[in-house]
């Protein structure tokens, strides 16, 4: 299975903008979709599934819409078949230094300040490194591939 990350729309059928039902209607081919309602800890509404080793979950925050979609990677342990693609790179699988050349590539602005969560602002990707997991580790310690990645719109930031 293909999942296609499509910045700064979402990963469809997945799209930023959709109501909550047309959210957990979206997701529900991929799992059962859990809801969890905004509340003191966190103050927007998100809705979960997995498939096959692979998280999705959507955040609705501005007029209770879809304002990002994060994809969480599979444990170390797993390798399941699914892709999470960007122009045709498996997020999850790539080097994510091969990742982010790309997108230097393309002309985005890659901000590489925080190696372990680096972004693209344009279009509104965030990528994260960080795990707790006996991954494979780069000469700096951190991760080879990215763990996670969030797409959203140019607005994101600026809660």
């Amino acid at each position: 299975m293909q999942f296609v990350l499509d910045p700064p729309h979402g990963v469809a059928p997945l799209r930023l903008g959709m109501t909550l039902d047309e959210a957990v209607a979206a997701v529900s081919a991929w799992g059962v979709p859990r809801v969890y309602p905004a509340d003191a800890v966190r103050d927007f509404d998100l809705v979960s599934t997995e498939y096959d080793g692979i998280t999705f979950q959507a955040a609705l925050e501005r007029d209770h819409r879809v304002t990002a979609v994060t994809v969480w990677g599979p444990d170390e342990d797993e390798d399941p078949d699914v892709q999470l693609l960007l122009d045709g790179l498996d997020v999850f699988r790539t080097p994510a230094d091969e990742i982010l050349a790309h997108a230097a590539r393309k002309g985005w602005h890659v901000n590489n300040d925080d190696p372990r969560a680096p972004y693209i602002p344009s279009v509104t990707l965030a990528f994260t490194r960080d795990t707790s997991q006996e991954v494979p580790r780069d000469e700096n310690g951190l991760p080879v591939h990215f763990t996670a990645v969030l797409v959203a719109d140019e607005r994101y930031r600026e809660k």
